[in-house]
């Protein structure tokens, strides 16, 4: 088999990529803008691995057409993906996360690909007062990178019903794990605590820290898109762990899982950043067979210990 994963080098496409590794052909598609090489030269440097970087941006459409060709399934991860980076710049935001998409859907197309599994958001779901989101609620995007999300998930279910292109869209919460960049200017909280932590520093809060989220561990994230390619379904999927935690409850995990004294110091609150989220997956277990492998004990565990490691 054939697959391609735009934005293999990030955090959660090398991880996915690891995962397709022993299925057949890995093809990432990676400008190396936020990806980085160090995160697949396990694969790519190993013999008995079919794995090969090709050095693109999705932004331009010319040289998909040829990588595409006749792959079993396209997975689209490449995107900017930082609220606070679109509403800073916006245009940006809109360049890489629609017209990418965009471009991956037409050059699909056109390529004979069987199948494309899109990578979006639960940020789509803005600020809602349901305790738990599922995937009928109506969106309220609070962000530019929210609208770009929902409008990649858009443009799947028209290539869908138009061209006949099956997609699957999986709407991810809070990804945490190995891989995951705390110096990257699009760090997510969880890697920023820990090597504040791990460097004998208080975690910094927006806010009041009485914010929760949903967090899911990367591993899981890579087996759901294994299933959305290998099961026959389309339309949209939320991918968490279906529980929440506090940001405050969460810094006090990570203190005491590395054995450190210290409390989190606070700051002004994110613009665009939504007060709740926790996901509804009852849709995923029972199309997709998803269920969580790791709960967050298990996974900042593990991450932990990466991040100590490295």
């Amino acid at each position: 088999m054939k697959f391609i994963v735009t934005g293999g080098a990030g955090f959660i496409g090398s991880n996915l990529a690891e995962e397709l590794a022993g299925k057949g052909k890995v093809i990432i598609v990676d400008n190396l803008s936020t990806g980085k090489i160090k995160n697949i030269r396990n694969l790519i440097d190993n013999e008995d691995m079919d794995v090969e970087l090709i050095k693109r941006s999705i932004t331009s459409i010319n040289a998909l057409n040829e990588i595409f060709k006749d792959a079993d399934c396209v997975f689209h991860l490449a995107a900017i993906p930082s609220v606070q980076h679109s509403v800073e710049n916006p245009l940006n935001t809109n360049e890489v996360n629609i017209k990418g998409t965009l471009n991956v859907l037409i050059a699909a197309r056109d390529s004979g690909v069987k199948k494309v599994v899109f990578t979006s958001s639960c940020s789509i779901y803005g600020d809602t007062s349901e305790l738990s989101v599922r995937e009928d609620m109506k969106p309220d995007p609070l962000s530019p990178y929210a609208v770009s999300k929902l409008a990649g998930e858009y443009y799947c279910n028209v290539f869908s019903e138009v061209y006949g292109l099956k997609t699957v869209c999986l709407r991810y919460f809070n990804v945490y794990g190995p891989k995951q960049d705390p110096a990257s200017e699009y760090a997510a909280v969880i890697p920023k605590f820990i090597t504040r932590v791990l460097n004998k520093k208080p975690p910094v809060i927006f806010g009041d820290g009485d914010q929760t989220r949903d967090f899911i561990f990367v591993k899981d994230v890579a087996k759901s898109n294994v299933m959305a390619m290998e099961k026959k379904v389309k339309g949209v999927y939320n991918i968490g762990s279906g529980q929440s935690v506090s940001i405050n409850e969460l810094a006090y995990k990570i203190i005491e899982n590395s054995g450190v004294k210290l409390k989190p110091i606070y700051d002004k609150p994110m613009p665009g950043e939504v007060r709740h989220s926790l996901s509804d997956i009852s849709l995923a277990r029972d199309k997709l067979g998803y269920e969580p492998d790791f709960n967050l004990d298990e996974g900042l565990g593990q991450a932990i210990e990466w991040f100590r490691e490295k």
